[in-house]
């Protein structure tokens, strides 16, 4: 899960986010591979090249429902002067025996069904009378209701060339080819392909599971009643839901109060399902501030190699954070600050670079682009900090959405982007070129 323990705390350094992050990626290690079954594996990453055991299709077969034929039986024919040929059976998806169509000789065939030997080519069911006598036809009869369309005479209308309406053996990938690279998140698609090569398990990296907390006295869940001075606890609803979709298997934990102990009983009782831990509150320098208080001891002697780092970054918003290891496997523990948007932008710049890399990923960071601002006015930023600042982005043009608060939620879900700001900026005009971060 983790390697070296983070670097030693430094009271009186302030991290940049690049420092920050650095130091997160160089501990959070890709978790061990398993085996999987294929419905188990979606959203996990492949560690190995998957080379295909077997030609998809298997074999020669029909992309229509139809009549497999020889090609000279159905030259010149019209509707007119229509070719005659003699049904000798049916040929189904499926089938084990094949007929076998000689000069003068038609099969009924099924979407999907083998093209049987003699057979060159196929003639869709809409060139024929479909065995009636009585005129192109727009379908097959079923063969239940008619099974005497399976013998008897077929008028065919048009020619068709050699293999026409065939999917050929192979023609999609063959044996021996690779079907996924080792790195391939799997998606729905790529499980069609694993179940249609054959691959009933595959060797994937874990998603990781996360849990999520959120810390605060004054915290209630949705659906209750809000008593004087309480809030409704958001971020552990957002943060849980931004983990699922970073690929993690995330866990949500109700509030914890505001009390060190508790607190720390609960992360030691969250540990056995965690590859990584994440908390949201109490990292700053109030008296109450009691993630801190829980975990600035943990690591000691009883763990050598892990504890929780506290920090302040030269960013706006985020500027308490704290990053270390815990317990006996030296699980990753991000400690957040608690305004909203602070913690989730928190969590789009650390936490989800975190996930992404225990998942074994090469690429763990959110797309960037550059776009130009549109603003009524300029956009300020302190000096000295990197500004991160709610935006809305289309078609390389982004605005800002909100104030710079990190308090205001309504705003954060307006926003599909983060204006960045750097450290030595303090102003920015309306039409400059900007660098953005694209949460979509």
């Amino acid at each position: 899960m983790s390697s070296a323990a983070p670097r030693p705390a430094d009271q009186d350094h302030l991290w940049s986010v690049d420092e920050h992050l650095e130091d997160i990626l160089a501990t959070v290690r890709p978790l061990e591979p398993i085996e999987l079954q294929l419905l188990d594996a979606q959203g996990c990453v492949l560690v190995e090249d998957v080379t295909v055991p077997v030609s998809l299709p298997p074999f020669d077969n029909s992309s229509m429902d139809g009549y497999a034929v020889r090609v000279a039986d159905v030259t010149g024919a019209s509707e007119e002067f229509p070719a005659v040929l003699d049904v000798v059976g049916d040929v189904a998806a499926g089938q084990a025996e094949l007929l076998e169509v000689g000069p003068g000789q038609a099969a009924r065939i099924m979407t999907g069904a083998p093209l049987p030997p003699g057979a060159e080519t196929v003639v869709p069911v809409e060139w024929t009378d479909g065995g009636l006598g009585e005129g192109p036809v727009s379908g097959m009869r079923a063969r239940s209701l008619a099974p005497e369309g399976a013998e008897g005479y077929v008028h065919v209308y048009r020619p068709a060339e050699a293999r026409a309406h065939v999917r050929a053996q192979g023609s999609d990938v063959r044996a021996g080819d690779r079907a996924l690279d080792a790195g391939t998140v799997l998606g729905p698609p790529q499980i069609a392909l694993l179940a249609a090569i054959g691959r009933g398990t595959v060797r994937v990296r874990p998603r990781p599971r996360v849990v999520v907390m959120s810390t605060g006295s004054e915290l209630v869940q949705p659906d209750e009643g809000l008593g004087t001075g309480q809030i409704y606890d958001s971020n552990s609803f957002a943060l849980t839901a931004a983990a699922r979709d970073a690929g993690a298997i995330a866990y949500r934990v109700g509030a914890v109060a505001d009390d060190a102990e508790t607190l720390r009983a609960t992360i030691e009782d969250q540990l056995v399902r965690a590859d990584l831990l994440v908390t949201t509150g109490g990292v700053s320098v109030g008296a109450y501030d009691v993630v801190k208080e829980a975990l600035s001891s943990v690591g000691d002697a009883d763990e050598p190699g892990s504890g929780i780092d506290f920090r302040k970054l030269a960013m706006q918003p985020g500027k308490p954070q704290g990053f270390g290891t815990i317990g006996p496997d030296h699980t990753p523990l991000l400690a957040l600050p608690g305004n909203p948007v602070s913690s989730y932008v928190s969590f789009e710049l650390f936490v989800r670079p975190a996930i992404r890399a225990l998942m074994g990923l090469d690429d763990v960071h959110r797309p960037r682009t550059r776009a130009t601002l549109t603003a009524d006015k300029a956009l300020t930023s302190p000096k000295g900090r990197r500004q991160f600042l709610r935006g809305a982005y289309a078609d390389g043009f982004v605005s800002p959405v909100g104030g710079a608060g990190s308090h205001l939620v309504a705003a954060l879900a307006q926003a599909d982007a983060l204006i960045v700001v750097p450290e030595d900026v303090e102003s920015v005009e309306p039409g400059t070129e900007v660098e953005v971060v694209l949460l979509g």
